[in-house]
């Protein structure tokens, strides 16, 4: 279980690089950036299977698996872009960002899981260094004009952690099924692209480059990861750590310079990473017991 729980959070690690790439890659529009990442990411499922043990194609699918994956995928992204669209940035990104806490309230709802004060409050934690990284300090400022675009955010948060709690319901799904969902988010954002925005192409070989980095890592590489992670991993610890993103996303701006270190961010770090470690407490007691007892 614990070494499924680090696979799974590789993928908030790359999750990490989101917006460094998303900057580099330029001025194309997201459901176009959308539709060419997961095309990238679904070449990443097809090598993979080249040279991984291939799974027993007789295996049936069963078909809620396939609307729970490709209404996680594209859904969220669907949704998240439709709130950006109709509400400020920031108010909306720190609602989408309820989805780390959902997963871990959520996971007492799935057979065999116990949620304890532990999980509960590392999550909050988490989600209270999260308010100071998005609002950068400063207050939150709802207004009624933006409900429609909350809402859009709100939904965002329930599909991903919604995604996440029920592929855990069908662990024997092999993880290279997310390589299909990776196709249907491409195909769909395709769509969506040519219904609602212009056609702007990367420019020049470091845009092509950036792009090229987040098909393979944060929208490629990532949900291969988080699936292996989210279906044989700890999903409280998981869940708690995952607001680690926005945290190492601002380390890595301020790494290529694009962001000043502060003490906000150092209140930040002690804070989600406390949640992190306080959510996993009860893993690494249960390791040491069970070297213990092997002892």
């Amino acid at each position: 279980m614990a070494r499924a729980t680090l696979i799974g959070f590789s993928a908030v690690a790359m999750w990490a690089l989101l917006a460094l790439l998303t900057d580099a890659s330029g001025a194309v529009p997201p459901f176009l950036l959308s539709a060419i990442t997961f095309t990238i990411g679904t070449g990443v499922g097809l090598v993979a299977r080249l040279i991984m043990p291939a799974t027993d194609s007789r295996q049936k699918i069963p078909p809620q698996v396939w609307v729970i994956g490709i209404a996680g995928l594209f859904g969220y992204h669907f949704f998240y872009f439709t709130a950006l669209r109709n509400a400020p940035a920031v108010e909306a990104s720190l609602i989408a960002y309820l989805w780390p806490l959902l997963i871990v309230l959520g996971s007492a709802l799935m057979p065999g899981e116990r949620l304890a004060w532990n999980h509960v409050v590392g999550a909050l934690l988490g989600l209270a260094g999260t308010f100071l990284i998005v609002t950068k300090g400063g207050g939150l400022a709802f207004d009624a004009r933006y409900a429609f675009g909350y809402a859009m955010a709100g939904v965002c948060a329930v599909l991903w952690s919604a995604y996440s709690l029920l592929s855990r319901r069908f662990p024997s799904v092999p993880t290279s099924i997310v390589t299909w969902f990776c196709a249907a988010t491409a195909a769909l954002s395709l769509v969506c692209h040519l219904m609602l925005e212009e056609t702007v192409l990367p420019v020049g070989a470091g845009q092509w480059l950036a792009v090229l980095g987040l098909g393979l890592m944060p929208v490629g590489g990532a949900f291969y990861a988080w699936d292996i992670g989210v279906k044989r991993g700890n999903i409280q610890v998981l869940g708690s750590a995952s607001y680690a993103a926005p945290l190492l996303s601002t380390l890595v701006l301020i790494s290529a310079g694009f962001a000043e270190p502060s003490l906000r961010i150092l209140a930040a770090c002690v804070l989600i990473t406390g949640g992190a470690a306080l959510a996993a407490k009860s893993l690494f007691l249960r390791k040491q017991a069970t070297s213990g007892a092997e002892a």
